[in-house]
């Protein structure tokens, strides 16, 4: 039999086998038998891109940071010596800090030279799920910051309501953020707390994923229909400044669905104390202790808001308040926020309606955590819940025309959507055998 042969083609390789026919040939030949050769090409292995190297070309290893683990030893760890090693970050600082800001439990990723030695030649840090640092050092050293490919995925969900909203979204395994997103959206045209059984919904939004797999939660929102107490609320999502980003949600007749103020700073519970004039606190005999404030319970580290733009004209710490911050929003109107575990701006700061201004927490006097929201109008506290609060800007006369034809298709899809069928409780499952049994 004839042995293998093998014919180099490039990095490629053709390899001849020699394989047995199932037939023989004539007496003649004494029944040798025919050897049919067939060429066999053997397939390379697939390229394995990442932070835009083909992982195939290194020796890849990966980790977490390691509680109090510096960068230092990460790398004298895999054979840099300290001389090297001060040199790289010092350069790569300029870029990114890389030995003053790993973060404990963030993913990092070595390409070491695929040889015996297996020498680090790049060290790629993860500080979010989209971002990486990349830091160089085979022959110079440079660094620079980049971010994975983001995909966004459109999709259409509809829901019915039984006991509210965060549970019907529950049902159906969907992230509490669309919830979230959604009271923001109609935070002054339905009370998501008073939903009623029955109230439907459908909603136009995006996910997010990176790397085309790994989900990275959802983006925004597109558009929303709401039916509550059988009246309907439309919404959606309209670019009215392109230099400046600006962005806002409106109905099918081009109105504003916000306020000038945000109904509240956090995303709460519950309204553990109401502004009241009138309290008495058993603690305290029983007497008259004024609260002029709004305290929402929510969980400590909760971030809070600026619930309309303006200045920030303190932030700072009372033995009462704890950290506070509190913004002056035009002439008229004022807000503070209480008992803050940490602050994030400071006075003379200009916030935005939304910004992140600090985190829920039980500094100064309380017995939970919460934040104390207080409202000022014209230098009086009062009660945000009974004021008749301005509207946000209108959408401007020049762009309505451009609103309602960008929404003509939006719109057309909402209405095109069918709710899915409501599911049955138990008890109006059982009904129809109980009218039966009794007729």
């Amino acid at each position: 039999m004839d042995r293998a042969r093998k014919r180099k083609l490039g990095n490629r390789y053709l390899t001849i086998i020699p394989l047995l026919a199932l037939g023989l040939v004539s007496c003649k030949d004494k029944e040798k038998p025919v050897v049919e050769q067939k060429e066999i090409a053997i397939v390379e292995p697939k390229e394995h891109i990442e932070f835009g190297f083909n992982f195939n070309d290194y020796v890849v290893k990966r980790d977490t940071v390691k509680s109090g683990e510096s960068f230092g030893q990460i790398l004298e760890r895999n054979k840099i010596g300290y001389p090297q090693i001060f040199h790289i970050a010092e350069t790569a600082k300029e870029t990114y800090d890389i030995a003053r800001y790993l973060q404990k439990g963030r993913p990092y990723t070595l390409l070491c030279s695929k040889d015996s030695l297996e020498i680090p030649e790049k060290f790629i840090y993860q500080p979010s799920v989209e971002e990486y640092i990349v830091v160089s050092f085979k022959d110079s050293i440079h660094a620079y910051k980049s971010k994975k490919p983001i995909k966004y995925v459109e999709k259409v969900y509809t829901g019915v309501i039984n006991s509210n909203i965060s549970q019907t979204l529950d049902d159906d395994g969907l992230s509490l953020v669309l919830a979230y997103k959604m009271s923001d959206i109609y935070a002054w045209t339905i009370d998501f707390t008073r939903l009623q059984k029955g109230d439907r919904f459908k909603v136009i939004y995006t996910d997010k994923y990176i790397d085309d797999t790994i989900y990275a939660g959802i983006n925004r929102i597109k558009a929303a229909y709401f039916e509550h107490n059988s009246e309907p609320f439309y919404a959606f999502r309209f670019k009215t400044d392109s230099v400046k980003g600006l962005t806002d949600f409106y109905n099918e007749e081009a109105k504003t669905l916000r306020r000038a103020f945000l109904k509240a700073p956090v995303e709460y519970k519950r309204i553990s104390s109401r502004y009241n004039l009138n309290r008495r606190i058993a603690l305290y005999g029983n007497k008259v202790r004024p609260h002029k404030g709004t305290d929402f319970a929510a969980n400590i580290g909760t971030p809070i808001v600026a619930t309309a733009s303006g200045k920030v004209t303190k932030s700072s710490y009372t033995g009462g308040n704890g950290n506070y911050v509190k913004i002056r929003h035009n002439k008229v109107y004022e807000t503070q926020y209480l008992h803050m575990q940490k602050r994030k701006v400071k006075a003379g700061d200009y916030v935005k309606q939304g910004d992140v201004i600090g985190w829920v927490g039980m500094t100064g006097n309380t017995s939970g955590p919460h934040v104390c929201y207080r409202f000022w109008k014209n230098g009086v506290q009062v009660d945000p819940f009974r004021q008749k609060l301005p509207e946000a800007e209108p959408i401007a006369d020049s762009l309505k025309d451009k609103y309602l034809e960008f929404i003509k298709p939006i719109k057309y899809q909402l209405d095109n959507t069918n709710f899915k069928p409501q599911k049955l409780e138990e008890d109006e499952l059982k009904q129809p055998e109980i009218r039966q049994a009794t007729s």
